[in-house]
């Protein structure tokens, strides 16, 4: 199986890029993001792979992280679900985004995504609400494994996205935020709720800013 591809960006499409790896050239289908992140026609670029394999087609998905396509597959896995749709979910939310929809019942974000219907967000939101922690915490390891590498390729081709800090920083406070809470006992559903929520009012804020604001979401309304 094809799980990574690196080499010079040879021709860029509406919804693919053509990847020329040692002389050979591969389709990649990705998402709107995946496609804006990359870089110019003649630099080299990493992609993670994802081969769909059917009777009458191979086709090869591209993601930016392992956190990107570990949400596609969790993606597909929901009746309904096909390649196309999860890119276009991808492509709008992003994997934080669609973590973070799914952690707190948020559907009408799901909706958003072009050809995705209210039933079949619906399913997507109560299919993979118990499987967000999970991925979320995943999002702080691979945040961790891909460390700072730059964002150009010199010698060493670099994955484009491994250069914005903000979103590996991101990731990795809510994973950290998200194990400190089910430490203290919290249920990983309550506590990915919580963390998403607080997320999603500061996107940036560091790991103890996130754990007192999900601990405040948590507490007892009187």
């Amino acid at each position: 199986m094809i799980g990574k591809l690196t080499g010079r960006v040879d021709y860029r499409a509406a919804d693919h890029v053509l990847l020329d790896v040692g002389g050979v050239g591969y389709t990649v289908h990705c998402s709107d993001r995946t496609l804006a992140a990359l870089p110019p026609v003649g630099q080299l670029t990493a992609l993670y792979t994802e081969l769909l394999v059917r009777e009458d087609l191979l086709q090869l998905f591209g993601f930016l992280t392992p956190y990107e396509r570990e949400w596609h597959r969790l993606l597909i896995s929901v009746q309904g679900i096909g390649a196309k749709a999860s890119m276009a979910i991808l492509g709008t939310l992003g994997p934080e985004g669609i973590a973070r929809a799914i952690a707190i019942g948020d559907w009408a974000a799901v909706k958003a995504a072009p050809g995705v219907g209210p039933k079949i967000a619906q399913r997507v939101v109560n299919e993979l609400k118990d499987k967000a922690p999970a991925a979320m915490a995943l999002g702080g390891s691979v945040a961790a494994a891909m460390g700072d590498a730059p964002a150009e390729v010199v010698e060493t081709p670099a994955v484009p996205v491994s250069a914005q800090p903000s979103i590996r920083a991101g990731a990795a406070s809510q994973a950290e935020a998200l194990s400190a809470l089910q430490n203290l006992g919290y249920g990983p559903s309550e506590a990915a709720s919580a963390v998403a929520t607080a997320a999603g009012e500061a996107p940036e804020a560091e790991t103890s800013a996130l754990i007192k604001t999900a601990l405040r979401l948590l507490a007892p309304k009187e």
